[in-house]
């Protein structure tokens, strides 16, 4: 433990964690960088509830996942301290205010967006989403990629999905086996690795410290396992076994539960990795969702708190909407629908991983055979998030392109400009994600008026 004169702090009540939970879900803004890091600057350096070494090997755990690591921190966090309902009181806590953010932006999207000022807002939004993926970008690298190895790891990860188009999951598997060589030729290039990378940083004694010994509902049992695993496969299938009848297997809410699960499954990497999966199913292969709509979807999930991968609710809710499944009178009702149903599927695995598998990883902070493979897989990640970032900027520069012609229309040069200044205010300035949002925004509006 460290050397600290200082005793650890008293073992919060479940009222004061469902308290900052709650806080959280209404603060969260920023995507998975900006909510990773207010989770350990809360929980890790003022409240001192867990360890720095501790809240990394969970969160390297979570990066290992498909899904949103944000989310899963939280639920994991949550679990280790009051058991299965304080992990599942993290996770909703973290996700339902910006559902019904979204619930509600998207329903004034729809309704008034062909009006110059809703118009203006997300032209000047835009671009600043695409300087917000790079600022992501550039937060993770510089603290996980701390030599040159790992620099090459995610420049090939880039080179690998952009120049090749090699699915993610690939690439992920390809980083894990190279990290876990590495680990064993070259384990300091490995050591203590992660999104935020290694540390040797230390707040004091904390509640759940480097060598604190796991609670019993921590430790593996495979009576656990199965009742988990039993409790989350009844909840999958009833509700999609509802859905379908619903309407039938075809119908838009059944599709909708397949397909997000799908998402949910077999995407890696966060919410940054799995927006062109989502692109590509909700534009391309149902036609929920236009690729215009897609890019202001964003917009919208970058000014709601709560993770980024709400932007499957606005997927939803224009799917339920333009299908108007339940009628032509009834599309709010239809749009919520769709909306709590891309995220209930979409979350339900996130809480399984962590409930099932966190009594595994916690039998592993510190182990080097488990840690390289997590290090490696991170840096791949920078590397997709940077190409998510290049396809956003295409989109948004050149609005009338298609892959048939990449550069086909008008160049956007004062969407290039109002990234620009995102960029520089972000990278440069420090500025903060929701003021930089704001001054954009304005932009927008000021250029609608002049159009």
């Amino acid at each position: 433990m460290s050397n600290f004169p200082t005793p650890p702090p008293p073992a919060p009540t479940f009222g004061a964690a469902f308290r900052y939970w709650l806080k959280l879900g209404f603060i969260s803004f920023g995507g998975p960088a900006g909510q990773i890091a207010m989770m350990h600057q809360e929980l890790v350096e003022r409240r001192r509830w867990i360890s720095e070494r501790r809240f990394l090997h969970a969160l390297n755990y979570c990066m290992l996942l498909p899904g949103p690591e944000a989310t899963q921190l939280a639920v994991y966090i949550g679990w280790m301290m009051h058991r299965t309902l304080g992990g599942i009181i993290a996770g909703v806590l973290f996700v339902l205010p910006s559902l019904v953010l979204l619930i509600l932006l998207t329903w004034v999207y729809l309704a008034a967006g062909h009006l110059p000022l809703v118009a203006g807002v997300l032209y000047g939004i835009k671009p600043a989403v695409t300087a917000i993926v790079i600022f992501a970008a550039w937060r993770i690298s510089s603290r996980a990629l701390k030599n040159g190895l790992l620099w090459s790891m995610a420049a090939a990860a880039f080179i690998a999905i952009f120049a090749f188009e090699v699915p993610f999951p690939a690439i992920v598997l390809g980083a894990a086996f190279l990290g876990y060589v590495g680990g064993q030729v070259a384990p300091h290039k490995f050591q203590g690795g992660g999104s935020h990378g290694p540390t040797d940083q230390h707040f004091g004694p904390a509640l759940i410290d480097d060598d604190t010994p796991p609670p019993a509902w921590v430790r593996f049992s495979w009576a656990r396992l199965v009742g988990y695993s039993a409790v989350g496969l009844g909840l999958w299938g009833g509700t999609l076994a509802l859905l379908t009848a619903q309407s039938s297997w075809n119908g838009v809410l059944a599709q909708m539960g397949w397909f997000f699960t799908k998402a949910a499954l077999l995407t890696f990497g966060g919410a940054y990795a799995v927006l062109p999966y989502v692109y590509q199913g909700g534009v391309e292969h149902y036609g929920w969702i236009t690729g215009t709509q897609m890019i202001d979807g964003l917009a919208l999930g970058e000014t709601t708190p709560g993770p980024l991968i709400m932007v499957v609710a606005f997927v939803g809710f224009v799917g339920g909407w333009t299908k108007a499944i339940f009628g032509p009178e009834s599309l709010f009702l239809a749009g919520a629908a769709g909306a709590a149903a891309a995220t209930f599927f979409t979350f339900l695995p996130s809480f399984l991983f962590i409930l099932i598998g966190g009594p595994l990883v916690e039998a592993t902070h510190g182990d080097i055979k488990f840690t390289a493979p997590l290090t490696g897989i991170t840096a791949a990640v920078v590397g997709v998030i940077v190409n998510l970032a290049v396809f956003f900027a295409w989109h948004v520069l050149w609005p009338q392109a298609t892959p048939a012609r990449p550069f086909a229309g008008d160049f956007e040069w004062f969407s290039a400009l109002i990234g620009l200044a995102a960029a520089i205010a972000l990278l440069r300035y420090k500025i903060g994600i929701m003021p930089v949002i704001g001054g954009c925004a304005l932009l927008g509006l000021l250029s609608a008026f002049i159009r």
